[in-house]
């Protein structure tokens, strides 16, 4: 069984890509390294975040949608995103950028055995920074040196995500029995998984809640991608998952990379993604994120998609 080294990305929903675009960028300090189209509805924005190239295990992902209600807490759902930084003295520092920027956080506290800092975007959406505390991490991260945050304090990639659900045995098997994640540690309430021992970069809490169902909006998280190297892998877990009694949508090409989709027991949907070919099959590395990149086919429908967007800073 091939393992699996880690996230991909995650995807969350916005009403407005404008604000969206200025948090992330500007008060995160990420790189918006690709800003196309939602591939099964193009007149919406697909935006993503990231490090110099938007790295596997480094990108949060944005639909927008401009209809979009707010969120209503509940079960059943991805609740919260784990984004490591480098140090103890980090978290301080955004502390105080938070405080300088007027952004929702709380105090710095332990989280999953880790210090951490937790914090909402403008949407609501839930959001924790985590000590990386000089750990490894992947070396084909790598920092953009254009962003607005103090280098030595910058957001380094994904870590812990969060799932809340009814039944935390279910979605325990699928995680260990299925994909080869490891639990590290489990109470009544909460358990702990990660897809590499001892790698936050793969690390997912899983914590039990009774009552109904979170009902989406903007704010919040759509699906958590996790990581594989090839289409020869991803054609393994497609054969895997559907063994497995899950549907499975088959492998899709998104251009940037492969990937499929498959709900769990508890409704949580997963995606699973090849590393590449990436965001610079149709950009080089300076220009990732100006314009509207399409991929092949629907690049014949570009002015017509174009006329059909707000334009983008």
């Amino acid at each position: 069984m091939y393992q699996i080294p880690g996230h991909h990305h995650i995807s969350m929903l916005t009403k407005n890509a404008q604000l969206n675009n200025e948090f992330y960028q500007k008060i995160l300090g990420l790189r918006r390294v690709k800003k196309t189209v939602n591939q099964d509805n193009p007149f919406m924005y697909h935006l993503f975040y990231g490090d110099l190239t938007g790295s596997a295990g480094t990108e949060l992902s944005f639909f927008e949608m401009p209809a979009a209600g707010r969120t209503v807490r509940g079960t059943n759902a991805i609740t919260q995103i784990g984004l490591l930084v480098p140090s103890s003295e980090s978290l301080e520092y955004w502390k105080g950028r938070f405080e300088q920027y007027d952004v929702k956080h709380g105090d710095i506290t332990t989280y999953a055995g880790r210090e951490a800092l937790p914090f909402e975007d403008s949407e609501g959406l839930r959001l924790i920074l985590i000590n990386n505390n000089g750990a490894e991490v992947p070396e084909d991260w790598a920092a953009w040196e254009q962003s607005l945050v103090e280098q030595e304090h910058r957001i380094l990639g994904m870590g812990t995500v969060e799932m809340t659900v009814r039944n935390v045995d279910k979605l325990a098997k699928t995680l260990t029995d299925m994909f080869g994640y490891i639990e590290v540690s489990r109470s009544e309430q909460e358990a702990i998984y990660q897809s590499v021992e001892g790698q936050v970069l793969g690390e997912i809490v899983v914590k039990q809640q009774d009552g109904p169902s979170e009902k989406p909006g903007r704010g919040s998280i759509h699906h958590l991608a996790i990581r594989v190297k090839n289409e020869e892998e991803i054609a393994y877990w497609n054969e895997v998952v559907k063994k497995r009694g899950f549907q499975s949508t088959g492998v899709i090409d998104r251009f940037y990379f492969k990937s499929l989709y498959f709900r769990e027991s508890n409704g949580i949907l997963f995606e699973i993604a090849t590393d590449g070919p990436g965001f610079t099959a149709d950009s080089k590395v300076e220009d990732l994120g100006e314009k509207l990149d399409l991929p092949p086919f629907l690049e014949g429908r570009r002015a017509e998609i174009e006329a059909g967007l707000t334009p983008l800073e």
